[in-house]
């Protein structure tokens, strides 16, 4: 096994790269690997003091390890000079762009976490020999504790806890998360007096949030459907501890994601293990993690990339050209109405399997074997 590892990346932040490089550099020093770890800067806002393990800083010691371990998109990737390089990475659509394909060249090796990820690399031109999987993981004793909801009230001052059918997502105001096909698909599947609400809860970024709200209200002039005739939405911009997430996770009793692709969602696979039944688009990272049963299923089409209102405009830099899976709104729509009228009955997530197979400490094993 490696015994010196040299790492950079994000750690400081809530993004989900910071929290990938957080999880698997605690494992390695579980492990018993001498870590020298390095904050990637100029990536994510940092987490507030309260939220901060301030003993990854104490890893900043160099250690003179041969292989360097990059968690960074390719784009932000500086090679070491006469190192080892490898990049663990992800991305979201049928292919990378250009600047991603030639850092890759420049590493010994990619890893990412799934196979969509690795069909993206190679259909983009990079060697196979050099890109290889290794998935995430998610804390199962955590996130299967029961824990207390918050108190959280929709516009009326009604108590979200008082709702028979309780759905929630979680993610980035970003164009590939989809939330507004999330929100074209509740205007259509609900009307006012039904039993049931849906919380978005999203980073807590006031000008991206003041997008998205602008964008809600040009999706209900377009669609002819007013948000006070649906069945309430509760927008939470917020950022919430994992202890928070997991009260979280207690207030609802569906998972719903209408995202367009996906290189993992850990928010899915911690919603599975608190219980949560699942609706997620049937493509990328939910066919890695996720068998028949396990999920109601969206169907999805492979179309290109498009950027619905102003929320996230930058990412077209990314997916400029490429091609994602926008999952099927009226299918949607008619899954989350099965879900309050009853007819789709509440099925139990894989908790046991998604725990066992995907803990940190195997992920964190894994990778160090492909290292």
């Amino acid at each position: 096994m490696t015994e010196r590892l040299a790492v950079v990346g994000p750690f400081r932040g809530a993004s989900g790269y910071d929290r990938v490089t957080r999880e698997f550099v605690r494992q390695f020093v579980a492990l018993g690997v001498d870590v020298h770890l390095r904050n990637l800067d100029a990536w994510s806002s940092p987490l507030p003091v309260e939220l901060r393990e301030s003993w990854f800083d104490e890893l900043a010691t160099p250690n003179g390890a041969e292989t360097v371990l990059h968690f960074a998109m390719p784009s932000r990737l500086l090679p070491q000079p006469g190192a080892r390089n490898v990049n663990y990475t992800m991305f979201e659509a049928d292919r990378i762009p250009a600047e991603w394909a030639a850092g890759a060249r420049l590493c010994e090796l990619v890893a990412v976490a799934t196979g969509a990820s690795r069909d993206a690399w190679i259909a983009s031109g990079v060697d196979p020999a050099r890109v290889r999987v290794s998935p995430l993981g998610v804390d199962g004793e955590f996130f299967s504790q029961r824990c207390e909801p918050p108190a959280i009230a929709v516009g009326d001052g009604r108590a979200v806890a008082d709702f028979g059918t309780r759905f929630l997502h979680v993610g980035e105001l970003r164009p590939r998360k989809n939330h507004l096909g999330l929100v074209r698909a509740w205007l259509r599947a609900t009307v006012r007096d039904d039993d049931a609400v849906l919380i978005i809860k999203c980073p807590a970024v006031q000008h991206v949030v003041d997008q998205f709200l602008g964008d809600i209200s040009a999706t209900q002039r377009e669609l002819g459907l007013a948000l006070d005739d649906a069945a309430p939405i509760v927008l939470m911009p917020a950022l919430l501890s994992e202890r928070q997430m997991l009260g979280l996770y207690a207030a609802a009793t569906h998972y719903v994601s209408m995202s367009c692709g996906e290189g993992w969602d850990l928010v899915t696979m911690e919603a599975a293990l608190a219980g949560l039944h699942l609706v997620v688009p049937r493509h990328t990272a939910y066919l890695e993690y996720l068998h028949e049963g396990d999920a109601e299923f969206i169907p999805t089409a492979l179309v290109p990339a498009t950027f619905l209102g102003r929320t996230g405009a930058e990412d077209r830099v990314l997916f400029e050209g490429a091609c994602w899976w926008r999952p099927d709104e009226e299918a949607a729509a008619d899954i989350i109405r099965g879900a309050i009228d009853g007819r789709r009955a509440r099925q139990p997530p894989p908790s046991a399997r998604l725990a066992s197979t995907y803990s940190w400490e195997a992920a964190g094993r894994r990778l160090l074997e492909l290292l």
